[in-house]
C-alpha cells in the first residue's frame, strides 16, 4: 500500500529573525523525523517571514534570507522538507524550496500573486509561470503558494491533471472572522474537484496588524476533513495520506481519460526528489485542533495581535488608560491574557466630570484583573490649561475643545509614562469611534499599538461578555457592561448625543466601509436615513484623523489602514453625488 507520512509545521514566523525563525524550522524538522515523517511542509516565506514588505528592496535582506535556505537545505537529510523563501534569480519570487538529502531538488515559484486588502505582492514579485510535480518517497506531489490554491483552474489543477496525487499548498493567509470556514470550503472543494489530496500548510501568531490563524488542513480525494492545525498556536500535525485511494478513486473518474493535461500558460515536468520509503511504521494518528468558533476565536486573535506586537517588539510591559468604560476594561482584561497581570498597568485619571460609577468600576477592574492602578487626577492640570486659555478664549461659550483638552492630558501623562518606563501604551479606541472620528487627536488615540482598532463597539461589548463567560464570574464588572456609553468630558454626556445608536452605527459601518454600499444602498437596507448621512458625514471627514492612528489588530474582512486606502485630500463627497 502507498503511503505518505506528513508533517506540517505552523511556525509563529517573525519578520527579519532570521535566526529566530531558523531555530523553529529546525527544530520543527526534528520532530517530524521523531515522527518518521516522509515529508515536512512549513509555510509561505517562513525563512524571511511574512510580510516583509519593503524589507525586500535591500539586497543584504535576500542575501540572509538565502544564506538561511542554504543552511537548512544543507542540514536537511533523512526527510523531504518544502519551505517557504525569497528566490532571487532574474528577478524576485516568492517560492517553496523542495529539499531532500542534504540538496535544493527544486523550487516553485508563486503564480498568482494577490494585490488587494492587505496584499501588495505585485510590488515586489514576478509570478512564476512552472507547474512541476514532484516525486517525493514516490508519489507524485504538486506544490504551490497560498492564492495560487483559491482559483479553481489554477495551479492546482494543472499539477493534478499532470499527475499529482497530493497537492501541498504553502500559505501565509491573514485571519480575518469568517476567513476560516471559507477557506475549509474552498479546500473541500478544490479536493474533490481534482480527486486529490490537499495538504495546506498555515503561518500562525501576529505581524503588525495581521493575525495568521494556522488552523492548517488537509483533505482527502473524497474532500473528507482528516487533520486541523490549531487556531492561532503554533503546531505540529501529522497524517499518514492513502495514495492508493486516490488512485482507485480516479479509476471511477471519466475526467483522468479525457484530460490528460490542464496547464494553461503554465509548462510542467517531474522532478524526482526521493525514493519510496521501505521502513515499517506505526500507524498515527491525526488530531484536529478545536475550532473555537464566535465570539471566541476574535478574543483569541486579539489577545494573539497583541502578545506577538509587545514581545516582538521587544516591550515588557503595557500600560492603559482605564476610565472605567467597556473599552479599556476589555483592552485590560485582553492585556492580561496576552502578557500577564504583572506586565500590566492600568492609569485611572479622574477629572471633574468623572463619576463615581466609573472611579468604583475601574478600581474593581484593577482589582478583579490583580493588576497595578495608578491614579493620577487630571484637574489641577486641567484647571491650569483653562486659566492659561482665558485670556485668549475669552468671551467664547465652551464646546469640544475643553472636552479635547482633557483627553490631551490624559494621552500626555500616558506617554510620559511610557517614556520614563518604557511601557507600551495600549490605545483603547474601537472601530466605530475610529471610523467617526469620535476621537481626539493626540488625546485618547495616543498610544503605540491599537488593540480594538477593528472591533465595532457592538462586538467590544460581545467580547466583554465571552470573557465574563469563560471566568464564570463578573470579571469585567456588569455595571461596565450595562452602563450608557459616554466619554465623561462633560457632565451628563452620552455617546448617543453624537452618534446614532450603536446598533445602528455599526450596520451603517459594516455597509459603508466594509462593503462599500452607497447611501440609497444603505437606506434601501431599511436603516434610518438621518442616520445613515450622518454616519457617512462623519466617516468622510475623519480620514485625516484615521491616518493618524496607532497600528491596530486586523479581525474584520477590511480593516481601516492597510485594508481601505482614501486620499484625505478629495473633493468626492457620498452625500452629494
Amino acid at each position: 500500500m502507498r503511503r505518505l507520512r506528513i508533517a506540517i509545521a505552523q511556525i509563529d514566523a517573525t519578520v527579519g529573525d532570521f535566526e529566530g525563525n531558523y531555530l523553529k524550522i529546525a527544530n520543527a524538522r526534528e520532530k517530524a523525523k521523531d515522527m518518521q515523517a516522509d515529508l515536512l511542509v512549513l509555510p509561505e516565506l517562513a525563512i524571511p517571514g511574512y510580510p516583509p514588505e519593503d524589507l525586500l528592496l535591500k539586497p543584504r535582506f535576500i542575501e540572509k534570507n538565502l544564506e538561511y535556505l542554504d543552511r537548512f537545505v544543507k542540514s536537511t537529510t533523512d526527510i523531504a522538507a518544502i519551505i517557504g523563501f525569497v528566490d532571487a534569480k532574474d528577478d524576485l519570487y516568492n517560492a517553496a524550496a523542495v529539499i531532500s538529502d542534504g540538496k535544493l531538488a527544486g523550487v516553485y515559484h508563486k503564480i498568482y500573486l494577490p494585490n488587494y486588502g492587505v496584499f501588495d505582492e505585485n510590488r515586489y514579485f514576478r509570478p512564476g509561470n512552472e507547474c512541476p510535480i514532484f516525486v517525493i518517497s514516490g508519489v507524485n506531489v504538486g506544490v504551490n503558494i497560498c492564492e495560487d490554491i483559491w482559483y479553481e483552474a489554477g495551479p492546482a489543477t494543472a499539477q493534478a491533471f499532470s499527475g499529482a496525487e497530493v497537492i501541498v499548498n504553502i500559505s501565509a493567509s491573514p485571519y480575518h472572522y469568517g476567513r476560516g470556514d471559507t477557506r475549509q470550503k474552498m479546500l473541500g472543494t478544490r479536493a474533490v474537484d481534482n480527486t486529490t489530496i490537499i495538504v495546506y500548510a498555515n503561518m500562525a501568531g501576529g505581524q503588525d496588524e495581521l493575525i495568521f490563524d494556522g488552523q492548517s488542513l488537509i483533505y482527502d480525494e473524497s474532500g473528507k476533513l482528516i487533520a486541523r492545525g490549531k487556531q492561532f498556536e503554533e503546531d505540529m500535525i501529522a497524517a499518514d495520506l492513502d495514495i492508493e485511494s486516490v488512485f482507485r478513486t480516479r479509476l471511477h473518474d471519466p475526467r483522468w481519460r479525457k484530460e490528460q493535461n490542464i496547464s494553461g500558460n503554465w509548462s510542467n515536468g517531474k522532478v524526482f526528489v526521493s525514493p519510496p520509503s521501505e521502513k515499517v511504521k506505526k500507524p498515527i494518528t491525526p488530531h484536529f485542533g478545536e475550532e473555537k468558533g464566535f465570539p471566541g476565536e476574535i478574543y483569541e486573535a486579539l489577545v494573539t495581535g497583541t502578545r506577538d506586537y509587545v514581545n516582538k517588539n521587544n516591550f515588557k510591559k503595557v500600560v492603559i488608560g482605564l476610565s472605567g468604560g467597556i473599552d479599556s476594561s476589555l483592552v485590560a482584561t485582553i492585556a492580561v491574557d496576552a502578557l500577564g497581570k504583572e506586565n500590566t498597568i492600568g492609569v485611572f485619571m479622574p477629572s471633574r466630570y468623572t463619576t463615581q460609577q466609573s472611579t468604583a468600576d475601574a478600581q474593581l477592574l484593577a482589582k478583579n484583573l490583580d493588576i497595578r492602578l495608578i491614579e493620577i487626577p487630571i484637574e489641577p492640570i486641567f484647571q491650569e490649561y483653562l486659566d492659561t486659555l482665558a485670556p485668549v478664549f475669552e468671551g467664547l461659550k465652551t464646546d469640544t475643545t475643553e472636552e479635547n483638552i482633557q483627553a490631551r492630558i490624559r494621552g500626555n501623562l500616558l506617554m510620559a509614562l511610557s517614556n520614563k518606563f518604557g511601557w507600551l501604551v495600549l490605545n483603547t479606541g474601537n472601530k466605530s469611534e475610529m471610523a467617526t472620528g469620535y476621537t481626539t487627536l493626540y488625546g485618547d488615540m495616543a498610544g503605540g499599538f491599537s488593540v480594538l482598532k477593528d472591533v465595532p463597539k457592538t462586538l467590544v461589548y460581545k467580547l466583554a461578555e465571552y470573557r465574563n463567560s469563560l471566568a464564570g464570574c463578573e470579571l469585567i464588572p456588569s455595571s461596565v457592561i450595562h452602563k450608557v456609553p459616554s466619554a465623561e468630558l462633560r457632565y451628563n454626556q452620552k455617546d448617543s448625543d453624537n452618534l446614532p445608536p450603536y446598533e445602528i452605527l455599526d450596520q451603517i459601518l459594516v455597509a459603508y466601509v466594509e462593503e462599500d454600499k452607497s447611501m440609497e444602498q444603505i437606506i434601501a437596507l431599511g436603516l434610518p436615513e438621518d442616520s445613515v448621512k450622518r454616519a457617512i458625514k462623519l466617516v468622510d471627514s475623519s480620514e485625516y484623523k484615521r491616518r493618524q492612528a496607532p497600528p491596530g489588530i486586523k479581525i474584520t474582512p477590511r480593516a481601516f489602514g492597510r485594508d481601505r486606502r482614501l486620499p484625505i485630500t478629495n473633493r468626492f463627497n457620498e452625500l452629494n453625488h
